[in-house]
């Protein structure tokens, strides 16, 4: 930065996290809706899950994309403010799209819709990647922990109380547009005062473009997309045969049985591979413990970001909430975690350095399944609630413990490299779970339909299990020193 760091420059340097995770947030909410009316009750999970897996992975990919082409821009606007604008403005398209698509039905409405949420994950990662790089590019070193402690409050805590408060109740009363729009505003204005910050014109002859890094996590991504297609295909189909076994708790037990598998199988084959394409056969054989560190990560994601994308269709089949009136306890729920998630953050590095990162790992994974069967056994929405907070609690431990384990297993030299494959685990845990997952509640949907909700509680439940599967990965890391 060319002048000293004003108070302003905390809130127009991070401002536009608050969008983005409204953004995010509004359409945890709404898609469900969406999925739902097109494809009804009986195949709402499956293609959910679809939106899930395409979305997720074209995130990734064009993130990538994006970060590298704002490194080397050489507009006079500046490398970061013409892709957070662009993106913003592409994004806002989408979103009124969206909105238009809710008067369509069945599957073109559903093929509509799932080409304009690609669309929207292509343009809104322009704005997340130049974002992301802001506090690097502007902020002095000795000033980045603040920037960033203003970063997380803008990030997690605040947007959450918004959707909650604003786009919830619309959208719970029945008001899609109204929402929509809500949350447009906030977006339109965060980026905004985004484009205030004191960025200096690019350098008119950038370093060569570098299109080997992509093109690595271009091959790693299609790995992983091709084993959670052949995964996911697999459910399927057992979930056809299934119908000549009489016994509902057989059914279940099968079907529970096969998804944790399959999701088991997705994250041990995809990190292995992903590994391997990234820094290559012999540094994944030097560095076993970053490998099973990487396995830890995906899976605890896979379970904690599944149980919030699926938090709408299980609180409507779980308490009896029909489609929207759902929407209402959901953003609470999600309010709670969220809240959690940062009380808990605050001193979870004290303790990681106290008690050591992969103690406080394990117990957050003890915590988050502790919360989980809280949330599984009662119907009364209190104690939803509390279960909620106790995964927020754990998922808080996890996130910072987790990621300085990860800082401390890659090589000094290094780090950006190795680290950048967490962006994988972010991605991939979305996509596993909820692939992979949404025929199992399909299928129970369609052949329980005594018994409402069980698909879900069932899914809830490889979840929980997913958190010991993310303890059990801990035995083959090796903590330093």
């Amino acid at each position: 930065m060319a002048r000293p760091i004003r108070w302003h420059d905390f809130i127009t340097i991070n401002i536009f996290f608050l969008g983005l995770t409204t953004l995010s947030q509004t359409n945890g909410l709404v898609f469900p809706l969406l999925v739902q009316q097109f494809v009804g009750e009986a195949q709402k999970g499956a293609y959910y899950g679809t939106i899930r897996l395409w979305t997720l992975m074209t995130a990734l990919l064009t993130q990538a994309l994006w970060g590298l082409l704002s490194d080397r821009s050489p507009l006079r606007w500046g490398r970061r403010r013409p892709f957070i604008f662009g993106g913003t403005v592409a994004a806002l398209g989408c979103i009124v799209a969206i909105g238009f698509s809710a008067g369509m039905t069945e599957m073109a409405g559903f093929t509509f819709f799932c080409a304009v949420a690609t669309l929207l994950a292509v343009a809104a990662n322009a704005g997340q990647a130049a974002q992301q790089a802001l506090i690097p590019d502007l902020v002095p070193e000795a000033q980045r922990g603040r920037f960033s402690g203003v970063k997380a409050i803008l990030e997690v805590p605040l947007p959450l109380i918004l959707v909650s408060f604003t786009v919830a109740r619309l959208i719970a009363a029945g008001n899609l547009w109204g929402g929509l729009l809500a949350m447009m505003a906030v977006l339109a204005l965060s980026m905004a005062l985004a484009l205030l910050i004191p960025e200096t014109a690019a350098p008119r002859q950038p370093a060569p473009l570098d299109w080997r890094p992509f093109l690595r996590l271009l091959l790693m991504t299609a790995l992983f997309t091709t084993i959670i297609l052949g995964l996911g295909a697999a459910v399927r189909g057992l979930a056809g045969a299934l119908t000549v076994i009489g016994s509902a708790p057989a059914q279940v037990g099968v079907m529970g049985l096969a998804g944790l598998l399959a999701m088991l199988a997705a994250v041990g084959a995809g990190v292995w591979l992903s590994v391997r394409v990234s820094i290559g056969e012999k540094a994944a054989r030097g560095h076993p413990s970053f490998t099973w560190w990487v396995i830890n990560r995906l899976a605890f994601l896979t379970g904690v970001i599944n149980l919030s994308g699926f938090a709408v269709y299980f609180t409507q089949g779980r308490l009896g909430l029909e489609r929207e009136k759902a929407v209402g306890p959901t953003a609470l729920f999600m309010l709670i975690v969220g809240a959690c998630i940062l009380l808990a953050a605050l001193p979870s590095g004290w303790l990681a350095d106290r008690f050591g990162r992969k103690r406080l790992v394990a117990i957050s994974g003890i915590i988050a399944l502790a919360g989980t069967l809280i949330l599984l056994l009662s119907t009364d929405l209190p104690v939803v609630f509390v279960g909620g907070a106790i995964i927020g609690v754990g998922t808080g431990f996890f996130y910072a413990a987790n990621w300085a384990l990860g800082a401390d297993l890659a090589p000094k030299t290094e780090a950006a490299r190795y680290l950048g494959i967490a962006n994988l685990a972010g991605a991939g845990a979305g996509a596993v779970g909820a692939y992979i997952g949404g025929p199992i509640a399909d299928y129970f949907t369609a052949n329980a339909p005594q018994t409402p909700g069980l698909g879900y509680v069932l899914l809830f439940v490889i979840y929980g299990m997913m958190f010991i599967a993310s303890i059990a990965a801990l035995r083959g890391v090796r903590e330093p020193g």
